[in-house]
């Protein structure tokens, strides 16, 4: 046995220290140092994926131009949704990482993915729950594999026998946070544990060439727990997000070796499990018989997806001396600073009013070509006048009331059409080197906010 040496861990960021040390030099926060114990052994040690009889040749520097591209084929899985966010398919050999918060849905989605690939063998780890709650799940998706098997284990020696004897073509981890490796001391769910066995999975993943997906926790900020070295490792970063009390989920990209991180795919949670949402912009708005003040319609893009939202506004006079200002999904200071817009270059005495501001759907929004969306909806519920619902809205509001241009305006419009909406308003500045007669849609194309009430409330 190797001669045992400890060492210390800062468990936000991973640092290493040789001792105790109160504020991390690397992230800064106080008092994340621990003590852990290390033990390495023999690297030949059997049962570890480490092991190995054979020499390797030394690399050698090459020319780029004499180096072989051979372009392999990816798993396609029956989730569209996934194989978008994945950039075409699973790759072979990848390592994909998949973090949320408790209860969003992580295992439910891998387990269907596990269920659904028929023509591969798949191996599901689980170190949180037994085999007969994962089968009770399982139940409930209604969905049968056969080529399916599940084992819980959280030793990653053990894992690595049952794997050799298996030949599985899809490996599911979860969570990395349960797996416990006897080269390391220290318990289950560490930095250095975590660090080694996801060295030890991706060894295998890359020697192999099996796909792993990893589901990992995150810390109460909404980051990944574990060190910032852990993402680094995977090949991809996949972030579930969403209200767990709402019906509505988000699979985003934060990092993909194999394909961009723009796209995203969306879930709706169901009782027989997740169900993909093709079309999402049908379903974020509400399907009313008449027209009501405060709504209006915004295009927005999630990743290379645009959507058509609903913004709600609710203008009242305050009861107390201090209006307020409440927003759900929407930044609150930008909700401030539109407000000083219209009350400064509109002449709207909003000062004595409270406003409250929801997106519906349950989504957070982050860009601002909604800003004419949200100004026309508190306007239009100040007047009490309803914007008609065949009216969507594209730009940018500045400071000074003027209308900025937004990227990709050609998508938003698509979309718009698509949905059947008649009109929508768009910035001047993003008519330059667009073709307005090729869509059915009438576009007002504005430079001023005075142009949007004028046109809107007369």
């Amino acid at each position: 046995m190797a001669k045992l040496k400890t060492s210390y861990f800062c468990q936000n960021c991973g640092a290493q220290s040789a001792k105790w040390i109160g504020r991390c030099p690397a992230c800064g926060e106080w008092n994340t140092y621990v003590e852990e114990v290390l033990q390495r052994e023999d690297v030949t040690t059997a049962g570890s994926w480490k092991s190995s009889s054979s020499l390797q040749v030394a690399a050698k520097p090459r020319p780029i131009a004499e180096i072989s591209y051979l372009e392999e084929s990816r798993i396609q899985t029956v989730d569209q949704e996934l194989n978008r966010v994945l950039g075409g398919g699973i790759v072979p050999g990848s390592m994909v990482l998949i973090g949320g918060e408790p209860g969003i849905g992580k295992s439910t989605l891998m387990l269907q993915i596990a269920l659904s690939l028929k023509n591969n063998r798949v191996l599901y780890i689980s170190g949180e729950e037994s085999d007969q709650q994962i089968k009770m799940r399982a139940e409930r998706l209604s969905a049968k594999h056969p080529n399916c098997f599940i084992l819980t284990e959280t030793g990653t020696q053990n894992i690595f026998k049952q794997i050799e004897q298996l030949q599985p073509d899809v490996l599911i981890v979860d969570s990395i946070q349960t797996l416990h490796s006897s080269f390391i001391e220290s318990g289950a769910g560490s930095i250095s544990q975590v660090r080694e066995c996801t060295a030890e999975l991706l060894k295998y993943a890359k020697e192999s060439g099996t796909p792993v997906f990893l589901i990992g926790h995150i810390t109460k900020e909404g980051n990944l727990a574990g060190p910032k070295i852990l993402e680094h490792m995977v090949d991809t970063v996949l972030q579930f997000e969403g209200d767990r009390h709402m019906t509505y989920r988000i699979l985003r990209t934060t990092k993909n070796r194999f394909g961009s991180t723009s796209e995203l795919g969306i879930y709706e949670m169901q009782g027989t499990g997740l169900r993909e949402v093709s079309n999402p912009s049908e379903i974020l708005l509400s399907q009313r018989e008449e027209n009501f003040s405060g709504i209006t319609i915004g295009a927005t893009l999630e990743g290379n997806r645009p959507l058509l939202i609903e913004v709600q506004s609710l203008v009242s006079p305050a009861t107390y001396g201090t209006p307020q200002r409440s927003s759900t999904g929407f930044d609150a200071k930008r909700l401030n600073m539109l407000l000083a817009v219209l009350e400064k270059r509109g002449g709207f005495k909003l000062g004595t009013q409270d406003v409250f501001l929801n997106i519906a759907g349950g989504l957070k929004i982050e860009d601002p070509a909604i800003d004419l969306a949200v100004c026309a909806s508190i306007l239009s519920s100040f007047e009490d006048i309803a914007v008609p619902n065949t009216t969507a809205f594209a730009a940018e509001v500045g400071l000074s009331g003027e209308i900025r241009a937004v990227n990709r305006v050609d998508q938003r419009i698509a979309e718009s059409e698509k949905l059947g909406f008649t009109e929508i308003y768009i910035s001047k500045f993003n008519v330059r080197g667009l073709d307005l007669k090729r869509y059915g849609i009438k576009v007002h194309a504005v430079s001023k906010l005075d142009e949007v009430i004028s046109g809107l409330f007369g």
